[in-house]
């Protein structure tokens, strides 16, 4: 089953490589083998403002079962992606990380590795503080062959919250 899925990153900085990983299932013969679709469109809000840019966010996570957080050198101090992973807890999304960091950019560098946000998240599991990244998988797209995997990847990841 293909799953709508929002991809979550610094948009500055990985726009390029985040577009080659979302962008991968369009070069599928057949775009259901991927195993996801894209629910965003690529657009511009920053200049609206805070309020805006958060409606953008809830307004493009409706509909998805999956958010994929792909993590760049930057990716967790961005306050955005911290709240495009809180609503995806609220919506009951299932998650995943993905590292991109050694993907090209358009001039054809790779990028340094970058903090994983799950290692800096919590939520209370059983009353104890417990970080995502116990609760939630990451993986390399190069090292781990996101290609070809991450259709698999976004069904075991909404699998695991019953989705």
């Amino acid at each position: 089953m293909a799953r709508r899925v929002f991809f979550s990153f610094h948009f500055e900085r990985d726009h390029w490589r985040a577009g080659q990983v979302r962008n991968s299932w369009v070069t599928r013969p057949d775009r259901q083998s991927a195993g996801f679709w894209d629910a965003v469109k690529w657009e511009a809000i920053k200049k609206q403002g805070d309020a805006a840019i958060k409606q953008w966010i809830r307004t493009h996570m409706k509909g998805t079962s999956v958010t994929v957080v792909l993590v760049g050198a930057e990716t967790y101090s961005r306050k955005y992606v911290k709240y495009e992973i809180d609503q995806s807890l609220s919506q009951g999304n299932g998650l995943l990380a993905v590292r991109i960091h050694k993907l090209k950019d358009k001039n054809g560098y790779t990028d340094s590795r970058g903090p994983n946000p799950f290692d800096r998240l919590s939520v209370q599991v059983n009353n104890e503080k417990t970080l995502l990244s116990s609760l939630y998988s990451t993986y390399d797209w190069l090292d781990d062959d996101g290609y070809a995997k991450l259709g698999i990847w976004v069904e075991k990841a909404a699998k695991a919250v019953g989705r």
